[in-house]
């Protein structure tokens, strides 16, 4: 049992790993689903992407998403045809997973709900002067994205930090989830690179101080209006909830190292 808070901090850190068993299922899940699309369209490139990308994804493995995306042809790209290249890659997917009963579209991703995780899978088209286009079925729009700059961003900040962001990261979401999700989980990524960029963190629990601190000022007076670090998508909107500001200032207390030994 953890009798100091660095042992606690250490303790918490490990409790937010997924097992190498898990590891290697995740490994073997997602390379299937790749090719399973590559059977029935025409994939350009394939890649992780998302949290477990960054490194960044946190334990029980049942509750998170593991993100594929999928570099089509531009042959299937129509204007206005957000929500029918989804049910291509539903139906594409569906050839393979005949007896997985959950296979459906939402929003950007055609999600296949295995009885351990999740694996979301983001069909998306080059963009002409870099990036990736995706569909958005909600707002009938293509969004302009880069996640592997993403994971560029994220592992140059991590390495900055001596390799304690990532895992300072996984301890800001774990609190995020601890709250009912306030935030979402990229946006405090994005937060956490900015309010942690150039500062010295000599341990995770004056790192979680550190951020909660400044992430609540930032956040609160509306100064952080980071735009996509991509430079692609737009403004991430954690600052634009007035309720998820109020949270950020209110319950930042509420982080506890003692807490990670009852998660399993």
């Amino acid at each position: 049992m953890a009798t100091t808070i660095t042992q606690s901090f250490r303790k918490f850190k490990t409790n937010l790993e997924i097992t190498d068993l898990q590891a290697t299922t995740v490994s073997t899940r997602q390379r299937n689903v790749r090719e399973a699309m590559e059977k029935k369209m025409t994939v350009l490139d394939s890649f992780l992407t998302g949290s477990y990308a960054r490194s960044t994804m946190i334990a029980p493995l049942k509750d998170a998403d593991i993100d594929v995306f999928i570099v089509l042809g531009s042959g299937y790209f129509e204007r206005d045809g957000q929500a029918a290249l989804l049910d291509k890659v539903k139906r594409a997917l569906r050839a393979t997973y005949t007896k997985t009963p959950a296979i459906s579209r939402d929003g950007q991703a055609v999600t296949i709900t295995f009885t351990d995780f999740q694996v979301d899978v983001v069909p998306g088209f080059n963009r002409k002067g870099g990036g990736y286009l995706i569909p958005n079925t909600q707002g009938h729009t293509w969004i302009s994205t880069n996640p592997k700059e993403h994971v560029r961003i994220s592992g140059t900040h991590n390495k900055a930090h001596d390799q304690s962001l990532v895992p300072l990261v996984k301890m800001i979401k774990c609190w995020n989830r601890a709250i009912g999700h306030h935030f979402r989980s990229f946006h405090l990524e994005v937060l956490a690179w900015q309010v942690m960029n150039g500062a010295d963190m000599t341990s995770y629990a004056q790192g979680m101080r550190y951020f909660l601190d400044k992430g609540r000022s930032a956040v609160t007076k509306k100064t952080w209006t980071h735009r996509d670090t991509a430079a692609m998508s737009g403004t991430t909107s954690a600052q634009s909830s007035r309720s998820r500001r109020r949270c950020l200032a209110s319950r930042r207390h509420t982080i506890a190292p003692a807490r990670p030994s009852t998660m399993n």
